[in-house]
């Protein structure tokens, strides 16, 4: 996934310090774009956010744009949303009631959508 930002170093703070993902790239001023890449190390999947050196229109995200992040111990989850919300981010509900059996839902700086999903004793049907 690549997304498009004004406020990569918002984005940066929630991704990497509140979510606890890795910076395992990025670039500065390449032909007028800033860009961070958020991911596991020895993975070969990542996050990408990019930023144009002058304030550009975003595409406004709904309430089913997911991010969906499976955490499988649920302290561990719970951490990282307790740190999300000293932060300043806090819980939403979700539009499908799924994610909230399980789940817990914070918009991110841009306002898209971040599920942190422990399914530990969950049905999914």
């Amino acid at each position: 996934m690549a997304r498009p930002t004004n406020q990569l170093d918002k984005l940066a703070e929630f991704y990497e310090k509140g979510i606890g993902l890795s910076k395992i790239g990025e670039f500065r001023n390449h032909e007028g774009y800033d860009g961070l890449m958020f991911g596991m190390p020895n993975h070969q999947y990542h996050l990408e956010f990019t930023q144009f050196k002058d304030e550009v229109p975003l595409p406004t995200p709904t309430k089913e744009h997911l991010l969906i992040l499976y955490i499988g111990n649920r302290f561990e989850r719970d951490t990282i949303v307790n740190r999300l919300e000293g932060m300043g981010y806090h819980r939403v509900e979700s539009e499908n009631p799924y994610w909230d059996r399980g789940g817990v839902t914070i918009e991110d700086p841009d306002g898209w959508r971040v599920v942190l999903m422990n399914t530990a004793g969950i049905n999914s049907l």
